[in-house]
């Protein structure tokens, strides 16, 4: 019995992915990032108001009750847009959002800062540990948040 518990030991936490023909540990994240997303509800849209499960633009929606700010992305303002292209790209992303939201479970990670100075929650989405904000950004409909906003025109 010491035997095996040392073997057990010896080849750490990720025995069981090298026997399901996996790749060490970098495979064993994946399916523990996968499996931590539990979060999930059908979005609608909200252009304003909020309490339901809606999207409002493409980096803030309402989530159980709470209004939530992509903190990893901008967007393009979809509510007084100061140009036609900045309301046409943001109203993409906001329709990108919704999709991405509603296409199945996410997780809602923390950073270093609760809210904003409008009192929206901020988390960075993921999804199988990729962030939903990296997507937009990938697709063109948003930027890296850097910490200041910066015109769309």
């Amino acid at each position: 019995m010491l035997c095996i518990g040392l073997l057990v030991g010896w080849y750490g936490p990720d025995w069981r992915d090298r026997l399901e023909g996996g790749s060490g540990s970098a495979g064993a994240a994946a399916m523990h990032s996968a499996s931590s997303d539990t979060l999930s509800a059908r979005f609608g849209l909200c252009h304003s108001g909020g309490g339901a499960n809606c999207v409002v633009d493409g980096d803030t929606f309402w989530f159980r009750g709470e209004k939530v700010r992509i903190a990893d992305i901008d967007t393009p303002e979809t509510h007084g847009p100061r140009c036609a292209a900045e309301g046409a790209l943001g109203a993409r992303a906001t329709e990108r959002l919704h999709v991405l939201l509603n296409a199945g479970p996410f997780s809602l990670e923390s950073i270093d800062r609760e809210t904003d100075r409008y009192g929206r929650t901020l988390r960075v989405v993921t999804r199988g540990g990729q962030s939903i904000g990296g997507m937009l950004v990938a697709e063109g409909l948003a930027r890296d948040w850097d910490g200041s906003r910066h015109p769309w025109c």
